[in-house]
């Protein structure tokens, strides 16, 4: 009966080793428990916890198929649907003629409003001629308004200059 017991604790003993993970490694977006490889492309060890990795391959696409991976667009995951060149033109298209848009809109909008802010003297309405602290509060916010229209224009312009490079 001693016998077995000390073969029962040796055999519990080595079962967590049985179960633990090699050394897991992180490169980027990607995992490996090869130590040489992983110290060859700089990567970092994995600590705490454990790491369950699924073998990549093929991933289903939105319309259902499987879409093979092939790496040539990097920023993009695996499984992403693949879009044709037409088809990103013309969303590109889309895209350009919806800023432009909205381009043309803000510009609009910042044109009537340093029309009404008239360089720091909007007219004083009736109210305001009773109530000076009203103008002063008007004119604060039409200066506002104004810098918010002009870094609203600015970003859709940058938008699109990123969007024509």
């Amino acid at each position: 009966m001693k016998n077995t017991v000390c073969i029962l604790a040796l055999v519990v003993a080595a079962l967590p080793s049985a179960w633990a993970q090699d050394r897991i490694y992180r490169c980027g977006n990607e995992y490996t428990n090869n130590a040489a490889q992983a110290k060859e492309r700089g990567c970092r060890l994995v600590e705490g916890g454990n790491v369950t990795v699924l073998q990549g391959g093929r991933a289903p696409n939105a319309s259902g198929g499987a879409a093979a991976s092939t790496g040539s667009n990097a920023s993009s995951p695996a499984s992403a649907p693949k879009v044709s060149a037409a088809d990103q033109r013309a969303r590109d298209a889309d895209a350009r003629a919806i800023l432009e848009s909205e381009l043309r809109k803000a510009e609009a909008k910042l044109a009537d409003l340093r029309k009404e802010y008239n360089d720091g003297s909007p007219q004083r309405t009736a109210l305001e001629m009773r109530n000076p602290q009203g103008y002063i509060e008007r004119t604060a916010e039409l200066k506002a308004s104004v810098t918010r229209a002009e870094a609203d224009v600015a970003g859709i312009q940058r938008e699109l200059a990123r969007l024509n490079k």
